[in-house]
């Protein structure tokens, strides 16, 4: 798998999942430099908990491979900061009660998205409100 890398992704991982790659390799340049310095900047900091955030989220348990609909969701709601202010070590916690509430509130919403392979602005729309809802009641 991976040498055929990108070329595997449906549309719709392959376009949410752009901006991650560069989150990351930025991640793992500062984490490294990061060992070395006693004190970081705000930015600095934020990007490194940014970056250990999505980690977390990409950890996915053996033998239980996602539906795409529910990956593209967990990528959008980094994409758009979703998960940004949400402590690392509840990320995965985050997660999968955004899986949970989508499959039970937002089941059409899913089975749209994996039928197509691809998000419209609709379906956007309603997946940014979705997770902004499932947000205000995560704790």
């Amino acid at each position: 798998m991976s040498r055929v890398g990108g070329a595997a992704q449906t549309k719709l991982i392959k376009n949410l999942s752009g901006g991650i790659r560069t989150d990351l390799a930025q991640y793992r340049e500062l984490a490294a430099f990061a060992q070395f310095a006693s004190d970081l900047d705000e930015s600095t900091r934020k990007q490194l908990d940014r970056g250990a955030r999505v980690t977390e989220l990409l950890k996915q348990a053996q033998y239980s491979p996602l539906p795409i609909s529910l990956m593209a969701a967990t990528l959008f709601a980094v994409n758009k900061g979703f998960i940004d202010d949400i402590e690392v070590n509840k990320a995965l916690a985050f997660e999968h009660g955004l899986h949970g509430y989508l499959k039970d509130k937002h089941a059409a919403l899913l089975a749209k998205m994996e039928a197509a392979k691809a998000m419209d602005k609709d379906a956007e729309t309603e997946l940014n409100a979705a997770i902004a809802a499932f947000k205000k009641s995560f704790a």
